[in-house]
């Protein structure tokens, strides 16, 4: 199969479509988080339907001082991992073709969502991914589009414009691609230098450490609706011989605050440690969001949330999440 290279919405909407289209938007420089993405694309859309993926570095979306003459371009590289990923077509537009009155007077708003965290960190970001997302939708027309998790609040707020605005398009979330060490993909990691990619790997120990709390405090809780949680009951257990539930029972009776504050904790920890490294990482944020409105979640929450952090090592700047259940059958997500 050789895959089409189009640069108008013209040759794209003269395409015979027979099945269903999935689209991945990207900003192009792609690795194999989007190859995932793309052939996540091509089993959903099926033998039958399309594949097309947009490669658009959206001026919109970044702010002053951020990096969008460095963002790299690769469109051959790009055309080819596509291409072996399984993708009908490229659709990499000018910034003429996406914005053909210059930049446009109307545009989407991220609401409140779009002011916390990332939003809080890049004002006017998420107004600008919304427009794009919302031009890109028009201009490919599909029926599915797919995101990847790494970018939850995107995720999220994509999820909402397409709810409130009525846009008939199905979105479909694609898990974070990892290398063997644990760093999420991102096209921003090529400018790491060795020690900086050493130091970047914080990012996901810390969420690694969240989770492992999290799953921990979980299983307690799940072995202590077994037994007895008092000491006086653990002790009494204990003389009998049973020393497992005694344990277990004197463990709940004694552990720290566990819930939200010990998973916020356990990921701090790393990131202190990792802000006195060589070079060092410079924290953004850490937050235990609620992944409907990206509000931090208090210690009696219950159901899925969103451990998110983000960071600058060197020049770089990197974000990573990962999803966790609260209270829900005694287990870890």
């Amino acid at each position: 199969m050789t895959t089409a290279l189009l640069s108008t919405a013209d040759e794209l909407h003269a395409r015979v479509r027979r099945g269903r289209r999935a689209v991945v938007m990207t900003m192009g420089a792609l690795h194999e988080g989007h190859a995932t993405l793309i052939r996540t694309a091509r089993e959903i859309a099926g033998p039958d339907g399309e594949v097309v993926v947009t490669v658009f570095v959206n001026p919109l979306q970044f702010g002053a001082g951020e990096d969008l003459d460095r963002y790299p371009r690769t469109l051959d590289a790009d055309l080819k991992l596509a291409e072996q990923a399984g993708a009908d077509a490229v659709f990499a537009p000018s910034v003429d073709e996406v914005y053909p009155g210059g930049e446009p007077q109307v545009r989407i708003s991220a609401g409140p969502m779009g002011e916390r965290l990332e939003g809080g960190s890049r004002p006017g970001h998420f107004d600008g991914m919304l427009t794009v997302v919302a031009k890109l939708l028009h201009l490919t027309r599909p029926d599915i589009a797919l995101y990847g998790q790494k970018d939850a609040q995107q995720l999220a707020l994509i999820r909402r414009m397409v709810r409130d605005l009525n846009f008939g398009v199905e979105i479909v979330a694609v898990p974070t691609v990892r290398e063997e060490d644990g760093l999420a993909l991102s096209s921003r990691n090529r400018y790491l230098s060795p020690g900086e990619r050493r130091t970047a790997l914080a990012l996901s120990r810390a969420l690694f450490a969240g989770r492992d709390r999290h799953a921990a405090q979980e299983a307690l809780r799940a072995r202590a609706r077994e037994v007895p949680s008092t000491q006086a009951r653990a002790e009494a257990l204990s003389a009998i011989g049973e020393s497992r539930a005694a344990a277990d029972a004197h463990a709940v009776a004694t552990a720290a605050p566990g819930g939200p504050a010990a998973v916020r904790a356990a990921a701090r920890q790393v990131l202190d440690e990792a802000a006195r490294f060589d070079p060092p990482l410079d924290l953004d944020y850490l937050a235990l969001v609620d992944p409907g409105d990206f509000t931090e979640i208090g210690d009696d929450f219950t159901g899925e949330a969103v451990l998110a952090v983000a960071a600058r090592v060197g020049t770089t700047r990197l974000i990573d999440n990962i999803p966790l259940t609260f209270g829900t059958l005694g287990a870890a997500s």
